[in-house]
């Protein structure tokens, strides 16, 4: 990781989710400045970590099922920081001719994602706001790569909390919907109050109102809305460890994962 210093355009002077999202997952790209806002998270939030690893882990098991059923392009928003079980190493394994077009906004993001990517076919990583799905969907690198006349799978796993007001979460999702055609898939995870108290999340979305992406926490009633155009695939919308899991799943896991996760078929 290099130093702030050599890093041209990076905010290192307030924390930055994506950055945290690696800390948690036991990543390197990320500064003190994350790792000590990260930590307050933690303190605020006890099932940070496993908040994180959850939702990594729904999104390896809906890849993998995605693939399974003939999907070959992904559109992944939010991408974040390149991790162990990226999204093009899952589908690729399945299909070597998958294609991903990952987008984030935030520049490490993008830089580590480009350095790991340089040389593989099929996968492209863009800086974009995934709030103007304009300027996304005519970027090169997903225009160039994805073919919209052909099912796409956009995969919005744990973003939407960072678009915090409801209308606006709906018309995102909408607008990228209307850019597909039918036998498209959506993908979604998102945080919610399972075994976290009131007290808890008031204290955590404090933390992330420090950062420039502040969040919201969502009940099943508040997310379900989202998939609004889609049939959601068994077993529906329901806490990220028990989508399709690949084993027994204790049921403290469940509460601590935080998070509600489901995948929806556009008919």
């Amino acid at each position: 990781m290099k130093e702030p210093s050599e890093l041209s355009g990076v905010d290192v002077d307030r924390p930055n989710a994506a950055r945290m999202y690696d800390y948690y997952l036991g990543g390197s790209a990320n500064f003190e400045v994350d790792r000590v806002a990260a930590e307050a998270g933690k303190a605020a939030m006890p099932d940070a970590v496993t908040y994180a690893r959850s939702n990594r882990a729904f999104l390896g098991r809906a890849v993998r099922y995605l693939c399974s059923v003939g999907v070959d392009q992904f559109l992944d928003l939010g991408s974040g920081i390149p991790t162990v079980g990226n999204v093009h190493e899952i589908a690729q394994e399945a299909n070597p001719r998958a294609r991903v077009a990952y987008v984030d906004i935030e520049p490490v993001a993008v830089a580590h994602g480009r350095r790991l990517l340089a040389g593989v076919d099929g996968v492209t990583t863009t800086q974009a706001d995934i709030r103007d799905p304009a300027s996304v969907l005519s970027a090169p690198g997903v225009a160039d790569l994805l073919d919209f006349d052909r099912p796409v799978a956009v995969l919005a796993v744990a973003i939407l909390p960072f678009v915090t007001d409801d209308a606006e979460a709906a018309a995102l999702v909408a607008a990228y919907r209307q850019a597909c055609v039918p036998g498209s898939y959506l993908v979604i995870s998102h945080i919610a109050q399972l075994a976290a108290s009131r007290e808890q999340v008031a204290e955590a979305e404090q933390v992330m109102a420090r950062t420039p992406t502040p969040v919201v926490w969502r009940s099943a009633d508040r997310i379900a809305p989202l998939f609004n155009g889609y049939a959601l695939v068994p077993p529906g919308l329901l806490p990220a460890p028990q989508w399709r899991p690949d084993g027994p799943v204790e049921a403290e896991h469940i509460a601590r994962a935080n998070a509600y996760a489901g995948v929806g078929l556009l008919r």
